[in-house]
């Protein structure tokens, strides 16, 4: 058997990756016919030809096992040339969308569903500094490979300039837990995996949700938080105070909480105008001491932010100060 009888089992190899049939059936054909053809020489031979039945046994086993490697090599060329053009459109796709381009066309062509809205991420891989290039391939394939079977749609992954952006669609925002120890157990071996997290309304503003999940992940890192996934929330004390000139509402929001609670509200700024002195407050306020304090615990439990620490006591300030200017106050 030469390279001329293999030529139309790597071409008829190639067909079936592209339609999509599992290597292993492909394969498992092909043995079978060998089967068949062999059941058929032994029902033919006649009694003086039994003893050429191992030869032929012998020469149909090695051609069966050219005809297997030359169409395993045939079929992983194609899928591999398959997955490459899609990876690039599945790139493509992404990067379209990060620039605020139209990306139906591309993503049609390919079968790559758009999602309505995305949340978008922007991955920072401390431990891969040092060996950029093996170490980041190593995680960025763990996570593509995560995220591939992470919830309905198609994750939408592009490494560029600015760093490593992911877009999922929206309703993978209600498993963010879950996605956290995804990433963390695919950086486990270069180091932490912090991810800057945004949503996005719709289509058009994924670039901006792009940005912010950019600086938020930015923001995570330089503070030495570990692994995982942080939105604007998880951070927004430092993103106001670095200049995010877009968190002022969520700020503001932070005490949303404490509407129809005045008194809450009264203890906090009385808290605040004596320094954090509790029995100052308690005086200005003409109630026991013990009275700020329950109410003081009442507000870090509501909110998030407990305004007897110094970054619950920041975030505090900058909100009323806030929903002072909005007439909320």
């Amino acid at each position: 058997m030469d390279e001329d009888d293999l030529r139309l089992f790597r071409e008829r190899a190639a067909q079936r990756a592209e339609e999509g049939l599992p290597l292993a059936n492909l394969l498992a054909s092909y043995y079978i016919g060998a089967e068949v053809v062999w059941d058929a020489l032994v029902a033919e031979a006649r009694p003086d030809e039994l003893e050429a039945l191992p030869m032929l046994a012998r020469l149909q086993l090695r051609g069966t096992n050219r005809v297997v490697v030359a169409v395993t090599e045939a079929y992983q060329a194609e899928r591999a040339a398959i997955l490459d053009e899609r990876r690039e459109a599945v790139r493509e796709v992404a990067r379209a969308l990060l620039a605020g381009e139209p990306a139906r066309a591309t993503a049609d062509r390919f079968g790559i569903p758009l999602a309505d809205a995305y949340l978008v991420l922007h991955l920072r891989l401390a431990g891969a500094a040092a060996s950029p290039g093996i170490a980041e391939r190593r995680v960025l394939r763990r996570i593509r490979a995560g995220l591939e079977g992470f919830g309905e749609g198609m994750p939408l992954m592009l490494q560029d300039g600015r760093g490593v952006h992911v877009l999922l669609p929206s309703h993978a925002a209600e498993r963010l837990a879950e996605l956290g120890r995804l990433l963390a157990g695919a950086g486990a071996a270069a180091g932490p995996v912090v991810a800057g997290a945004a949503r996005s309304a719709g289509t058009a503003d994924v670039p901006e949700a792009a940005r912010r999940a950019a600086r938020i992940a930015g923001i995570a890192q330089s503070a030495g938080r570990p692994a995982g996934v942080y939105e604007l929330d998880d951070v927004l004390l430092d993103y106001h105070l670095a200049g995010g000139g877009d968190s002022g509402p969520a700020v503001a929001a932070a005490l949303d909480p404490l509407d129809g609670r005045p008194e809450l509200l009264d203890t906090l700024r009385a808290f605040l105008d004596a320094d954090m002195d509790r029995r100052r407050a308690a005086a200005a306020l003409a109630v026991h001491p013990n009275t700020v304090d329950n109410r003081l615990a009442r507000i870090g439990r509501l909110t998030g932010a407990d305004p007897r620490t110094t970054r619950g006591m920041l975030l505090c300030a900058a909100a009323l100060t806030l929903r002072g200017r909005d007439g909320r106050a």
